[in-house]
């Protein structure tokens, strides 16, 4: 596992300064304090790199072993100790429309031709991450995939527009996943994952597609969020999407919650509604805001270097975003190092 984060950081006060905002406003509505963002020329792929060259590091150091092979993997170069045979990069913001940032990503951490492709899910998007790359483990096309969920959602936000500003900031998580057996910790267990396309319209950037292409007067290049419709559809969808996961690996509860690092509140609406007692949810929100895609394994690494998570602990991952999508998967932790 490996993490990367952008320098700058951005506090409540600063926002203050800039919009009709508090940091009170922003604690009591979000739970956050700060956040990360990135400067003026730095990409999602800059970030994406350095999280990707880290978790290929902490594999190596953990001297994980499994086979580096693949149809794809001798083509990758460094499917061995520490290498990866194939990457994908779970981003809502790539550095261009065209082409794919995930290529550009395993060249500049010297992959070689292994396959790489992005993957579009928004803050689920590193739970389909996951699943994509347990596919291509078990199809045999790799033996190693790293996973990087990695965005620049302050590239994407209207400048006056407090309620997304508060929220959001920029980072990358990534972890490489190696063929197995199932009864390790580490391994992947049950993952469910779900979408509903009547809802796209709560989470979007109506503008930049080919449904409504730019440039032009009246469109909007902007992030936009229904928020109430936002909050009882994250509650919902990943409740249930984590009660399914646990009820098939039988758990009745984990030993940590990771949920994606939406809002606070939302947060312990969901560890509630599973009976998981609140100071069981990881939290970092309060210091990176939602990172989106890297959500999730930016929560893991925080945990896990605070000790909050521990090997041998049962942890449940959830998540929801734009699409609507959503997901949950559960695994217990193995001792790893995360960079």
């Amino acid at each position: 596992m490996g993490t990367a984060l952008p320098p700058r950081t951005v506090t409540n006060a600063e926002l203050a300064g800039q919009l009709d905002t508090s940091d009170a406003w922003i604690r009591s509505r979000t739970g956050i304090g700060e956040r990360r963002v990135v400067d003026p020329g730095t990409a999602t792929s800059d970030l994406a790199v350095e999280a990707g060259e880290r978790a290929l590091k902490s594999a190596g150091a953990a001297g994980s072993g499994g086979s580096s092979g693949g149809s794809s993997g001798g083509s990758g170069g460094s499917g061995g100790s520490g290498g990866a045979d194939a990457v994908i990069v779970a981003t809502t913001t790539p550095d261009r429309r065209c082409p794919a940032t995930a290529p550009l990503v395993a060249a500049r951490l010297g992959l070689g031709t292994a396959p790489a492709f992005d993957l579009a899910a928004v803050c689920t998007g590193f739970l389909y991450g996951l699943a994509a790359a347990a596919g291509l483990i078990a199809a045999g096309t790799a033996g190693r995939v790293l996973v990087v969920g990695a965005d620049t959602f302050s590239t994407l936000l209207d400048p006056a527009d407090r309620s997304t500003r508060a929220i959001f900031g920029d980072g990358a998580g990534a972890v490489v996943l190696r063929a197995g057996d199932p009864a390790e910790p580490g391994a992947l267990g049950p993952l469910d994952l779900g979408s509903d396309g009547t809802g796209s319209e709560l989470i979007t950037v109506p503008s930049g597609g080919s449904r409504d292409p730019l440039p032009g007067p009246d469109h909007d290049p902007y992030f936009r969020m229904t928020g109430k419709a936002v909050f009882r559809s994250a509650v919902e969808r990943m409740s249930g999407s984590a009660r399914s996961v646990l009820d098939r690996t039988g758990w009745d509860a984990p030993d940590l919650l990771v949920a994606h690092q939406a809002n606070l509140r939302i947060l312990h609406a969901v560890a509630d509604r599973l009976g998981i007692a609140r100071d069981r949810c990881a939290v970092n929100i309060d210091r990176v805001g939602n990172t989106a895609a890297a959500s999730l394994p930016l929560a893991l690494a925080d945990a896990a270097g605070s000790g909050s998570l521990r090997p041998g602990d049962r942890v449940l991952l959830t998540a929801f975003g734009g699409g609507l999508t959503w997901g949950a998967c559960t695994l217990v932790w193995p001792a790893l190092e995360a960079l």
